[in-house]
């Protein structure tokens, strides 16, 4: 299940890396209110985690009060889930895209896949174009996602440590690896290291490219 794939991936990640499991959304820092926001964090933070659920089989207990996002993760997964449901069914080439995160069970026989990796700023201008042939490819970022409050643009992407946006983070990161699942939680990590973002994908020894 979902939750399991996350949890399994994300125990070879480096931390702060989790699927969020907080009580309390923290909806007022990407308001206006990021005091209350910060505030709403910290007590989230110190209450929440994957510990408090209760996982039996199939069912999932959850305490009153906690929300669980699995918006870092839910549409890579579908991804996966969807091109092994295809090359079930299927003995061709397969490429399964959701909205730009994607898997491939090989390249056709006429070349590697032709994916462009959109210039921030210019929508449907594309900055890269990559050759992609099987696993998993995942682009995070916010060129469509932010806000700007009183003058300053605010990436969708929440520092749990904080409850703020994630401070000077790339504008869009993109990386290759195994599945979908996988790239796409080492590209969100990558927003979350800010200014550091191009050293822990360095560290990470995957296929990555980050646009600034």
């Amino acid at each position: 299940m979902l939750l399991q794939a996350g949890a399994d991936i994300g125990a070879d990640l480096p931390s702060p890396f989790t699927i969020p499991a907080q009580f309390g959304a923290d909806r007022a820092a990407l308001g206006v209110h990021f005091q209350a926001g910060l505030a709403q964090a910290h007590a989230d933070q110190a209450a929440g985690g994957l510990g408090r659920l209760q996982l039996q089989g199939n069912r999932l207990k959850v305490p009153v009060g906690m929300e669980l996002d699995f918006g870092g993760i839910g549409k890579e997964y579908a991804v996966d889930r969807a091109l092994a449901l295809v090359v079930s069914h299927f003995d061709g080439a397969a490429l399964v895209n959701f909205g730009g995160d994607m898997a491939a069970n090989r390249a056709p026989d006429s070349g590697p896949w032709r994916v462009g990796v959109e210039r921030p700023g210019q929508q449907g201008e594309a900055r890269l174009l990559l050759d992609f042939e099987r696993g998993g490819l995942a682009t995070s970022g916010d060129t469509h996602r932010f806000i700007e409050h009183e003058g300053r643009r605010y990436s969708h992407i929440l520092d749990v440590r904080t409850g703020y946006p994630v401070v000077d983070p790339p504008r869009s990161v993109t990386v290759a690896a195994s599945c979908c699942l996988e790239a796409g939680m080492i590209a969100t990590l990558a927003m979350l290291k800010g200014a550091l973002a191009e050293d822990f994908l360095a560290e990470q020894g995957v296929t990555h490219w980050c646009l600034r």
